[in-house]
């Protein structure tokens, strides 16, 4: 499992997919909120490539440890966020 963990976290689509559904969340946090859509779309990402990547692994492990990787992904992005926006506020 640490194997596919590793992958998926070093996995460039999917980060680009995670940043992409960060940049969106904050531009509709106002309508939407923060953490729902970002669960929602932790676990979309994570359907989208365990159906669509090919892989000798199980579907429901992949797919479970791909949310983890997910999370853990937006937590470093939210982190970064974060930092961002209070080293720039004045």
């Amino acid at each position: 499992m640490t194997e596919i963990l590793n992958a998926q976290l070093a996995d460039p689509f999917r980060i680009v997919l995670l940043i992409g559904l960060y940049i969106t969340m904050l531009r509709t946090r106002a309508a939407t909120g923060t953490y729902v859509p970002l669960a929602l779309g932790a676990v979309a990402v994570s359907v989208i490539i365990a159906a669509t990547m090919p892989s000798a692994d199980p579907f429901v492990p992949r797919l479970a440890v791909g949310v983890l990787a997910n999370v853990i992904v937006l937590a470093v992005i939210h982190g970064l966020y974060l930092v961002y926006e209070r080293a720039t506020r004045r």
